[in-house]
């Protein structure tokens, strides 16, 4: 790991990734808890997700099971993605404040492998043909006209919507992901050792070009994963709609974790209520960002009054679905908007850790409510194996993310500007 930052073998980058710089770092930026940290939600979440698997595999709740991962699996995926774009967004403005925090969004990218094998249950939920996921345009004879399953808006849209051009967009989705957030994640890493000033330089570089990749690659992901559900609509705005809550979530775990790390012991005199405040702000930011795309999305849908257009809302207002949403714009907007508005309240801890556990429930909320009306249309529900899936699969990925910040410094301690990071004051 020592030495200059230089391209390396992708044996280098390997163990790069897996070799632990614990030992270098300044004893006020070690991970003191031990191991029992990552391995008691580890073993919880492939407990829970053990259960699932074998009750969801029977021929009655299959569908269910498929769904409810799915949803869960979004979640997780929204986290590690609205993470990356904080890292990405933070070199190129050259952000200082979020210095001494920068750590956590940087473990939580790197989370994209974990994520692709978590992934499996989804792609054979896409090959079931009697119970699959997408089953609305993965069925045979959408596209032959003497065929009884032709729909003549999926045949216009099987160039796109069909299994093989699907598998290859995923794989080329994560690919690019996990291409990036190692790159920026190993720049990081070296630096703690190595405090070249080339390394900021090359941070920025990499992000240049690889913000507007995940920008892109994240709009048709939030396509292909959760919009062609219900594939006779389409948003053009649903990639910043996905986007949005992403990096609000992202927000509210890096503020979280801070929070839970102090509470042990770590990051003490290091992250202080100035850091908070801006997570405060910009939480509040993107509750009113995801607000107006929200609405930005239902009004010109409304406005159009085109039938095939608006059936997707109109599923979401009817059949108990329209208390879901109402619970949406009550809980994931307006109670944020009032709380998080004050100075004060993003100064007091205690509230503002309760607001991001309460953002990160409506976060999975709105993935449920984006997903499930496809297979519920005539009655809303929350099954118990939305839960157990969401549970599950959160906290083996909290279990990975922990383990990953216990092998490192829990700050970039040779960071340029690290000192006026702890330095940062709110004016």
């Amino acid at each position: 790991m020592a030495g200059s930052v230089k391209r390396s073998s992708p044996i280098t980058w390997l163990i790069d990734c897996l070799e632990s710089t614990a030992g270098h770092a300044d004893p006020r930026f070690r991970f003191t808890a031990g191991p029992m940290s990552y391995m008691v939600p580890t073993l919880v979440g492939v407990a829970l997700l053990a259960v699932s698997i074998v009750v969801g595999w029977s021929e009655t709740v299959r569908e269910q099971f498929y769904f409810s991962w799915l949803v869960g699996w979004s979640f997780c995926l929204s986290l590690s993605l609205g993470a990356l774009f904080l890292v990405l967004i933070k070199h190129l403005t050259k952000a200082h404040w979020i210095v001494a925090v920068r750590r956590i969004p940087e473990a939580l990218a790197w989370s994209f492998p974990l994520l692709a094998v978590l992934f499996i249950p989804v792609l054979i939920g896409l090959f079931d043909q009697s119970h699959g996921l997408y089953h609305h345009w993965t069925q045979a004879g959408i596209a032959d006209p003497a065929d009884p399953h032709f729909d003549e808006i999926l045949a216009g849209k099987v160039a796109y919507l069909n299994v093989e051009f699907f598998v290859a967009r995923i794989a080329v989705y994560f690919s690019i992901w996990i291409l990036i957030s190692h790159r920026l994640y190993r720049l990081s890493l070296r630096q703690d050792v190595d405090a070249d000033h080339a390394t900021p330089v090359l941070q920025r570089r990499v992000s240049a070009w690889g913000l507007p990749l995940v920008a892109l690659t994240t709009a048709f992901a939030s396509y292909d994963i959760l919009m062609s559900l219900d594939p006779h609509w389409f948003s053009t705005i649903f990639g910043v709609y996905f986007f949005s809550g992403s990096i609000l979530a992202a927000f509210s775990v890096t503020a979280l974790v801070a929070m839970g790390l102090q509470r042990t012991g770590m990051l003490r005199g290091l992250v202080t209520k100035e850091h908070y405040q801006d997570l405060g702000k910009l939480m509040f930011g993107f509750v009113v960002f995801w607000a107006y795309i929200a609405f930005s999305q239902y009004m010109l849908y409304w406005y159009g009054g085109i039938p095939e257009e608006t059936a997707w809302f109109k599923h979401r207002l009817e059949h108990g679905w329209e208390k879901h949403s109402g619970v949406l714009l009550v809980f994931h907007f307006i109670l944020p908007f009032l709380i998080l508005l004050p100075r004060a309240s993003k100064r007091f801890l205690p509230l503002l850790g309760g607001m991001a556990v309460w953002l990160l429930v409506m976060q999975w909320f709105d993935h449920h409510w984006m997903a499930m009306p496809v297979l519920h249309a005539d009655h809303a529900t929350i099954h118990w194996l939305d839960i157990s899936c969401w549970i599950g699969l959160s906290c083996v990925f909290f279990g990975a993310f922990v383990w990953r910040l216990s092998r490192h410094p829990l700050v970039p301690q040779r960071d340029p500007f690290l000192e006026r990071s702890l330095r940062f004051e709110n004016y």
